[in-house]
């Protein structure tokens, strides 16, 4: 076998998990997510940077403000998973940069244009969003990451103007009928070039 993460952790991590669209009521906990991120913050990004913030709507009164903020077809869902992460990259990350990347100490300096942050900040804060599922998907949970919902109203009800919501992920212990059928895949011939 090529790849040495055993079978079955291949198979918890990618192979086995499904975008959960129904939820038990099982909730996650503060520990659960805790350890998520522990894991997860060590997956790599451009000179470091970590510029993901995550946003915990756990609250009724949360909850409320956030589902009529998503698309129709998310809003169900939302409204029952025991819990909701919103994910937003953070346009202020070079701020950190010192802390993150003590070896190089003008990196903050390469990113005072604010055009240029926020471009770099939502690539590393999606590349560690893909992380982030991955994380929640060691636990033993189901992620369920959505984009369909109003960046502008999310932004408005629950950040500043210094983060850029990304997804939405509903997380928790998967429900009755938590799964569409799963959807083809490319091949490696149809993805994969060598030059």
């Amino acid at each position: 076998m090529s790849l040495v993460l055993d079978p079955a952790a291949q198979d918890l991590l990618f192979r086995e998990a499904r975008t959960a669209n129904t939820f038990s009521d099982e909730p996650v906990t503060e520990e659960q997510v805790q350890a998520i991120y522990d894991l997860v913050k060590y997956g790599p990004t451009s000179m470091n940077q970590s510029p993901l913030r995550v946003v915990l709507v756990r609250s009724a009164e949360a909850r409320e403000r956030l589902v009529p903020l998503m698309s129709e077809g998310n809003q169900a869902k939302t409204a029952t998973a025991p819990l909701v992460a919103i994910l937003a990259a953070d346009n202020e990350f070079h701020e950190e940069l010192p802390q993150l990347f003590p070896h190089f100490p003008q990196a903050k300096d390469f990113f005072g244009d604010r055009s240029v942050r926020e471009h770099t900040a939502a690539m590393n804060a999606t590349l560690q969003a893909g992380y982030f599922i991955v994380g929640v998907r060691a636990a033993g949970l189901a992620a369920g990451p959505m984009t369909g919902f109003d960046p502008a109203g999310v932004q408005k009800e629950f950040l500043d103007d210094d983060h850029t919501p990304l997804m939405i992920i509903n997380i928790g212990k998967p429900g009755d009928d938590a799964w569409y059928p799963r959807s083809p895949r490319l091949s490696f011939d149809e993805a994969i070039t060598t030059v």
